[in-house]
């Protein structure tokens, strides 16, 4: 059973599955102790290690090498953020093979131009490619995938751009002719109450996806009242998390002239040995080194 396979699955058996966004495999291994049900190989938050903005200015190649060591190192399926597929539909049948044969397990692509800024730039120049041209790029992901089991998830930026419900409406239901297996709806309101429209007024066969980075009070059990959304990915939040530890952590080594204090509250080696496989290798060198 292919991991495409093993996220269809879960999200037939479950209901809803919980994906959590991941930067590097140490992030992918914690999201995997920890139970979530598949990873979200972000573009955000790839861009925040690099330290630049998120808009298109990481590679297509820099985002793959992530990628491939997330797969060596975790058995979760990886939804990889491919934001609007690296150019047009001939780019998007080479990303495709890039990334399957990369070890994700579904793609999920926007209808944004290139090149896109992140969707929660409050000043942000959000504007969207021509419905035809964007089911296109769906078509020819379609085509390309070679496990049928593969995702191509369709994500419309049209609540992102302020153009109302029945756009993003109308471009779900588009993207859904053109064979999207699930469509991402993505809002920067800070509640959920655009979010919750949307889901309401759906009537596709084809269910949702959401991003609840600007308004998490939106919970699980929430979501499920709702009916048709299947996946919630965590956006942001593990970029967020090592930002803020690194953060408080090294602006206490200044204040109290050194490490005396917090490394009583830090993670012991020992765990990141743990973490890093480092028993796997002493039980290998005790086999083979002579």
């Amino acid at each position: 059973m292919t991991k495409a396979t093993r996220l269809r699955r879960a999200m037939a058996e479950k209901g809803l599955v919980h994906v959590m966004a991941t930067h590097s495999p140490l992030s992918a291994i914690l999201a995997e102790q920890a139970g979530f049900d598949g990873l979200w190989a972000s573009g955000f938050e790839l861009s925040a290690l690099y330290g630049l903005p998120d808009m298109s200015l990481i590679s297509m190649t820099q985002h793959l090498d992530m990628l491939r060591a997330v797969a060596g190192r975790t058995s979760l399926p990886i939804v990889a953020d491919v934001d609007t597929g690296y150019g047009n539909a001939i780019n998007v049948i080479h990303t495709v093979r890039e990334y399957e044969r990369s070890g994700s397990s579904a793609i999920v692509i926007e209808d944004k131009s290139f090149p896109k800024v992140t969707s929660l730039a409050v000043d942000g120049h959000h504007n969207l490619v021509r419905v035809e041209e964007f089911q296109g790029k769906i078509e020819a992901a379609l085509a390309t995938r070679s496990d049928p089991d593969f995702l191509v998830i369709a994500r419309t930026e049209a609540l992102i751009a302020g153009l109302g419900e029945d756009e993003a409406l109308a471009r779900a239901h588009a993207y859904e002719q053109a064979g999207a297996d699930m469509i991402l709806i993505h809002s920067k309101r800070k509640d959920p109450g655009e979010i919750e429209s949307f889901s309401k007024a759906w009537n596709g066969a084809a269910p949702l996806v959401i991003v609840p980075n600007a308004y998490p009070e939106l919970n699980a059990a929430d979501i499920r009242v709702l009916g048709n959304i299947r996946m919630i990915i965590y956006g942001n939040y593990a970029i967020r998390a090592a930002a803020t530890a690194m953060k408080e952590t090294f602006l206490r080594v200044i204040a109290d002239g050194g490490v005396q204090q917090v490394h009583r509250d830090l993670l012991p080696v020992e765990d990141v040995f743990h973490l890093q496989g480092m028993e796997s290798v002493r039980s290998d060198e005790r086999r083979y080194l002579r």
